[in-house]
């Protein structure tokens, strides 16, 4: 098992960025061919090849990023799960942080410098953060709400680019500092080049199981805001509590860090736990409140809070530890036995956790989530791989690819939606007059079913992005921080 592949971009000096954006261009090269290696030194290098596969699996989780987003409102089975449970929607997160670890673990193959390594990851780390709290703190109101602005005092501090960039910053981190210099030439030296990284990885499982199970949960209090969105009397109302373990949505330990570091005001204030059967009258779908409805229905959570994304950065960590399968195995047939090997190994423990009483949930990113999610993600790249890398089946998904390559621009313009806020800035007579919406009516229309329209107008929507990252492509312009 010798390191049979060249990753170009690794080289770190300052002609080249360290590691392109976790949401953007992958620039990943690595030896595809099965021609067998030769120890000579006047042999010729193996040919490399781009890694086409992360380029179609990011743009693969732009594109289901976007269909729950939009078309979640009309069918609430793919839409995020309330609570406890997994859906279409929830293996969004999980497959970024995947992929982002995949793509460390080629860019930091060879690390020349470790301080300036260190130096441009943290400084990568901020400039994501700071993006993320930019479009998620909510200053820009997105679509149907043409206004924009923040109260400073208000602004949410977590979101999807900040948890992305707490998993990327731990594991790039990982792999500078706690990586054997060793050449791997047998199963034994690959172990011994990355155990300390799983030792590392165990050791924030644990202290996430010791917070998540052992933390006393007090009686605590929230502001039910003047604004909230079904006119209920606004004021103070206190959430009693009293427990250690729960992993219910109002005494769990992940909501009750968030609120001590960050305070209740800096939390998002819609949480999916509005469209439990306790919150909502139209459950698994957002509704008025039932008349014996508890009084944390309108208390706040973030989804991607402190606690949870210590958890969610494990994610990366695996996805770091299938590209050192990648790097140090040559053969297709090798590399894809052993992700597959190792994906339903995960899955297989994620169900086992499950069976003993750690449940699926997204919002607290539980083990068993974690493991699930992290599973499907290692078997999604498995099975792209063989198609795009091994197969060469690259047309049917030639727009993966391209939204692949500019991830970050459609995820800001659309995933945000900046673009659809923008569009509908210019209306007829009435803000509801405008050319996003009247699109989606008029498919809705002429299906004669609103769901379905709305399905079929955001299908429209993602095919309408991805020729437009093949345009960016064709332009060669791509989105880097």
């Amino acid at each position: 098992m010798s390191s049979m592949i060249a990753v170009t971009t690794t080289e770190l000096d300052e002609r080249q960025p360290l590691l392109h954006n976790p949401l953007s261009l992958s620039n990943e090269e690595v030896e595809i061919s099965n021609t067998p290696s030769t120890s000579s030194s006047n042999a010729s290098p193996p040919p490399t090849q781009r890694l086409l596969s992360l380029d179609v699996f990011r743009g693969l989780t732009v594109a289901l990023m976007i269909l729950v987003d939009d078309a979640g409102g009309a069918f609430p089975c793919i839409n995020h799960s309330p609570w406890f449970g997994v859906t279409l929607a929830d293996f969004v997160m999980p497959f970024f942080l995947f992929v982002v670890g995949v793509s460390i673990s080629l860019a930091l193959k060879k690390v020349s410098s470790k301080p300036l390594a260190t130096k441009k990851v943290i400084l990568r780390t901020i400039k994501l953060f700071l993006l993320g709290l930019v479009l998620q703190g909510g200053y820009f109101h997105g679509r149907h709400d043409l206004t924009y602005g923040i109260d400073v005092g208000k602004i949410r501090l977590m979101g999807v680019l900040q948890r992305i960039s707490i998993g990327y910053l731990f594991a790039a981190m990982s792999e500078i500092w706690l990586v054997d210099s060793i050449t791997v030439d047998s199963p034994m030296t690959f172990v011994k080049k990355y155990y300390i990284q799983w030792m590392i990885a165990f050791l924030f499982c644990t202290f996430y199981i010791c917070l998540l199970y052992g933390l006393y949960v007090p009686d605590w209090e929230f502001e039910v805001p003047s604004t909230n969105l079904f006119g209920y009397e606004f004021g103070t109302k206190i959430v009693n509590c009293g427990v250690k373990g729960s992993l219910e949505p109002p005494c769990n330990a992940v909501g009750l860090i968030d609120r001590f570091f960050l305070g209740e005001h800096h939390l998002y204030q819609h949480p999916v736990y509005r469209r439990t059967k306790q919150c909502s009258v139209n459950s698994p779908d957002y509704g008025p409140l039932p008349p014996s409805s508890p009084g944390w229905c309108l208390a706040p959570f973030d989804p991607e809070g402190i606690l949870s994304s210590l958890m969610a950065a494990i994610t990366c960590f695996l996805g770091l530890q299938f590209g050192h399968i990648l790097v140090h195995f040559k053969g297709h047939m090798q590399r894809l036995c052993l992700w597959s090997v190792y994906s339903f190994i995960i899955l297989f423990t994620g169900y086992v956790f499950e069976l003993l009483g750690i449940p699926f949930c997204k919002p607290l990113y539980t083990l068993s989530y974690m493991c699930i999610t992290a599973g499907a993600s290692g078997l999604a790249l498995t099975i792209i791989f063989y198609i795009v890398d091994v197969k060469h089946f690259r047309k049917p998904t030639m727009i993966l690819q391209w939204m692949g390559m500019n991830a970050l621009i459609i995820y800001a313009l659309a995933a945000c939606d900046l673009f659809p806020a923008a569009i509908q800035g210019f209306y007829l007579g009435s803000p509801e007059n405008n050319m996003v919406d009247g699109t989606e009516s008029l498919f809705q229309v002429m299906l004669h079913s609103k769901k379905w329209g709305t399905l079929v107008f955001v299908i429209v929507e993602i095919l309408f992005w991805g020729l437009v990252a093949g345009f960016l492509h064709s332009k060669g312009i791509y989105a880097r921080l």
